[in-house]
Parts: C-alpha cells; structure tokens; sequence
C-alpha cells in the first residue's frame, strides 16, 4: 500500500522503517526542517523496559497535593480552567488504583520488553549507532521510606519475567561507581535495560529508511485531515493534499487536535518534560549507565562524552518555556549524586512535550477510519517503546498477527 506517516519523531520513523520492510510505499511529513527535533530531541536517553510505568499509581493524589509546596517537585500543575487539562487530569486520577496500575504497568512492560527484542534486533541488522551502552538501569532511593515501597512494583516485574537487583546503598556503588553512596540507602537495578541517544538513533533510522526508499518531506505544515465516509482520502498540508491508501497518526501530542474533527477522542495530553545535556569533565565520577533518581524523578544517564539528565512533569498545556527552576532541580539532581562529573557552565537546557495517556499506555491501532491507524501517546516512554510499537503497527497494516498481545492498546480501551 501507499502509506502516509504523519510526523518523523522517533514513532514516526521507526514506523516508516517497519512499514518499509513490510513491502508498503511510505510517506513521512513533518513540519520540522529534519527528524526528531521536537520531543525526540533531548530526552532521557533511557531505554528502560523494567521501568516502564504509569504515572498514575496509588498515593499519586496525596504525593500531588504535597509537591505543590514543593521547590524541586517532579509534578508541577500551573493553574488552569482548560477542559482538556482537567478532563485528563481526572481520568489520570480514576487511574490510581491499586489494579489499575498493575493492569496498566503489566501490558506496558510487555510492550516494553518486546520493543528491546526489537532494538535489539534493528541494531544487529542495521549496525546503527547512537551511544548505545547495555548496562542496565539503577533506580536509587534516598530514603528508606521509598525503598519499602517498591513491593508493588517487583510484583510485577516478577510475573513478567524481568530480571532485577535489590541493592543496598555499597551494591549501587558497585553497579555505578562514581556515585556518592552517602545520599543514597539502596536501589533497584534492571541489567537488561539499556541507553542511547535517541535523536542519533532516530536521524541515523531515517537515513536507512530513506535508502530503502521511505519519502521524507520536511517543513511541510500538516493542516487537516479529509475524509468521505469511513475512509481518510487526503492530508491537506501547506504542499497541498497528499493521497494515499492509509494514514498514520504520529505527531505525539499535536495528534488530538488533528483527529478530533473526525469525531475521534484521543485522551493524550502534553506534559512537559526537561533535560540538561553537559559534557562529562570527569569520567570516573560520571554514570556509567542510567541513574534513576526516585526523590526527583530524575533520569541521569551517560551518553557517550555527555551527561543527559531528564524529568520532571509539569502540567501547562503547549507552553515550552524554560523556567531557571526547573534547571536547578535537574543541576541539584545529577550534583547531589555524581558531583563533579559534569561542567555545568556548558549545560544546554531543553524542555518538550511528552504525549501521555491518563492510563500510561501508548494508543497504537485502527480506528473506527477504515484506513486511519494510530501510534501515539508514549509519555516518557516514546524511545523505549518505538521499535516495538512500530512493529506492532506494521504487523496490524500488513494484515500479520503482532507477536504479542495487542487488543488492550487501540483506541477502543477507551470507548
């Protein structure tokens, strides 16, 4: 089939690889003058399968209340009346149980794990090269308090098969040896999870896809979406309509808005993320893999000759300013842990808009549009997620059966 991607962020290309494989003729546009320059840009550099989690999760509200007091909360809610802001906000809360999350947690893992099959696969056929390390993922508490909390979360990492590590405060050290061990009581470690820079992955992608034959049309505004019937026939864009035998929604958080005048309701919102980026000055102080930091909700992770530290979720629409508290508390995070190891007067700071879904889980799928599909909505988790979510919607297209379990990620959970 003619098939048209609609966005070239890390979905969006990983899609188009797939699809290419597949046998389809396919048509990637974007707005941005190259791959990957908006949410894909900066990110966390995780690809942390283990830690695949729902934001909603029980004692969520009662933690939401106290960051609101907070200097460095990792929430931040800026006040506002929008609909959309509250309507999401409160189906994230209806989400906050108990069950609910490990539902939520268990097909996110399973998503998960099956994209690093993927990755993994890609890498071998491809050689591609992005700052990748295979050191696993260290969650680190510095409270014992959280420690004793993380019963739930081992729960389900045990039913899926994940491996993991309980450390106590020298084990991390053994695991990350330029860590300051005194902040820290201990931590939980998933060696299968891995690292890379997600923008290399995604520009380097789109140039093998484009030799196999994947058209990318850059600086092309995307404008509306024309239908007849059942059937999506055209994409009007500033280049005029694009025809095609199916479409893709893939623009993160801007896809709501596109597929709304089609009467589709698509629960995915934009929480704003952060990110420094330093070059390292001191490589035995510096991560060797990713750090996660459980009182910020901090992802540190190393990235070649850089430091790359990401979180935080501030709740304030399309709003992609840069407040100098939000760099204080990424600065805090990564010198309180692994002081020294970076020249902060170098640290390039970056904000972008994380797709989420109230349930944490991406929407990947058909529609009730014969001929519309949709992989969007990833949250934190677009780069983890994006080689298996890619393979999923291609297997979908192609009229394959996923090799796991896919029901539980369309559209239709919300009906």
């Amino acid at each position: 089939m003619k098939i048209v991607i609609l966005g070239a962020g890390v979905i969006g290309v990983t899609s188009a690889w797939y699809l290419a494989k597949a046998g389809h003729e396919v048509t990637v546009i974007d707005r941005q003058a190259g791959a990957a320059l908006e949410t894909s840009f900066a990110n966390a550099g995780e690809v942390s399968p283990g830690y695949s989690s729902p934001w909603a999760a029980p004692g969520i509200p009662q933690k939401a209340l106290k960051w609101l007091f907070m200097e460095n909360a990792p929430l931040i809610v800026r006040p506002t009346v929008d609909p959309d802001t509250v309507r999401w906000m409160m189906a994230m809360l209806r989400n906050c149980t108990k069950a609910r999350y490990a539902l939520n947690k268990g097909r996110m893992v399973r998503l998960a794990e099956y994209s690093r099959d993927c990755l993994i696969n890609l890498r071998e056929e491809t050689g591609i090269q992005y700052d990748q390390r295979m050191q696993g993922t260290l969650e680190v508490f510095r409270k014992q308090q959280q420690m004793d909390t993380i019963g739930k979360d081992v729960e389900v990492l045990r039913a899926g098969g994940v491996p993991f590590e309980i450390l106590d405060a020298a084990g991390c050290a053994r695991a990350e040896p330029g860590i300051d061990a005194s902040k820290i009581v201990g931590g939980l470690r998933l060696p299968n999870d891995e690292t890379g820079d997600c923008y290399k992955f995604t520009t380097g992608l789109a140039e093998r896809a484009a030799a196999l034959g994947v058209t990318f049309l850059y600086n092309v505004d995307i404008r509306a979406l024309r239908h007849e019937g059942t059937r999506v026939v055209a994409v009007e864009t500033s280049n005029g309509d694009i025809e095609a035998d199916l479409f893709v929604g893939a623009l993160g958080s801007y896809t709501p808005k596109l597929v709304r005048p089609l009467g589709l309701d698509l629960p995915v919102y934009p929480v704003k993320g952060y990110s420094l980026t330093v070059p390292i000055i001191n490589a035995a102080k510096a991560p060797v893999s990713t750090v996660m930091d459980e009182t910020y909700k901090v992802a540190i992770t190393r990235l070649g000759d850089r430091i790359r530290i990401g979180g935080m979720a501030e709740i304030a629409r399309f709003s992609t300013d840069l407040p100098p508290a939000r760099q204080a508390t990424l600065t805090q995070s990564v010198e309180g842990l692994f002081g020294g190891a970076g020249d902060q007067s170098q640290a390039k700071f970056w904000s972008g808009l994380r797709p989420m879904t109230p349930d944490g889980t991406p929407v990947i799928g058909a529609t009730r549009y014969k001929n519309f599909y949709l992989n969007t909505g990833h949250g934190t988790l677009g780069w983890t997620m994006s080689c298996g979510s890619a393979r999923v919607l291609a297997d979908l297209i192609s009229g394959v059966t996923p090799e796991i379990e896919t029901g539980d990620l369309s559209l239709s959970r919300y009906a």
